[in-house]
């Protein structure tokens, strides 16, 4: 079987590349402008808080804020202030997670595979990576953790993409909250993201942001999208369009936009759980 609907990818939307394409950008005004930065990030929370098509529940929890680039130098900066815990997430998460633990923290297990014990350290995705919708066992989890003072990532890399959903964010055990323009935008290799804390614990991400030594360029072009599209656009203007997609494909459309969630004929595109998950972006423009 041809693997075309293995990775997610922006929908290439001609209003969105259009606009790309016709971006007016200065490079030295850009790279001199230390102000844009803090700027771009303010601009993000209030977007993001503007989503008309799903809940959004305790951002206001989390009131520190840094560039980062795509939600993966978040990532990486969770695993360096937890290094001294054993790693988890579910099973069909970001691979990104375990390619890097394997290496670094080969003590690191999926959450399927035993009990949350004090001393772990988690990672998880809203909507979750392989179904576009909330895990099933999201709420329990995060209770637990919650119990056991167990530190949390949670990774929005969908957020945009997303509808009908509840984000909720009212745990004490959520540590990092993590959000990116790679999937909504055709702006993947430009790396625009943003993290969110509940304190400045003056981290490596902090001191980048503070010193304003973070790309700037992709600063620019975040800020301009975000300036230009509304926060549901995407979604609004696709998912009549993935509805039928996926009922081509014999498909169960997901709460995320991109994607079509497949029975045994596309077992193919299993990662390892009860889920087969395609990827529909080539088929909606």
């Amino acid at each position: 079987m041809d693997l075309i609907y293995r990775t997610p990818r922006a929908i290439r939307d001609k209003k969105v590349i259009d606009y790309l394409n016709h971006l007016p950008i200065n490079l030295l005004s850009v790279e001199d402008d230390e102000s844009i930065t803090d700027l771009f990030c303010k601009n993000y929370i209030k977007w993001i808080s503007s989503t008309t098509n799903k809940k959004l529940v305790g951002l206001e929890n989390f009131p520190y804020y840094a560039y980062s680039q795509g939600t993966t130098e978040s990532f990486d900066k969770f695993y360096i202030k937890n290094h001294n815990k054993r790693f988890r997430c579910f099973k069909g998460e970001y691979l990104y997670h375990q390619l890097t633990w394997r290496n670094s923290w080969p003590n690191w297990c999926y959450i399927e595979d035993g009990n949350l014990t004090v001393g772990d350290a988690v990672v998880v995705s809203i909507p979750f990576s392989d179904t576009g919708d909330i895990h099933i066992s999201h709420e329990d989890l995060l209770d637990q953790c919650d119990k056991l003072g167990i530190p949390v990532l949670v990774d929005c890399a969908y957020f945009n993409l997303s509808q009908d959903i509840e984000f909720n964010f009212n745990h004490p055990c959520i540590t990092d909250v993590t959000f990116s323009l790679s999937k909504l935008f055709p702006v993947g290799h430009i790396r625009i993201g943003l993290r969110l804390t509940k304190v400045d614990d003056d981290d490596s991400l902090f001191v980048l942001n503070k010193i304003s030594y973070v790309n700037r360029l992709g600063v620019y072009i975040g800020n301009a999208l975000i300036n230009e599209f509304a926060e549901d656009y995407i979604v609004s203007k696709y998912r009549n369009k993935q509805l039928e997609i996926c009922k081509s494909l014999n498909l169960l459309p997901s709460k995320t936009v991109i994607f079509g969630i497949g029975g045994d004929e596309w077992r193919a595109y299993n990662r390892g759980t009860a889920t087969n998950r395609l990827s529909i972006s080539n088929h909606l423009c």
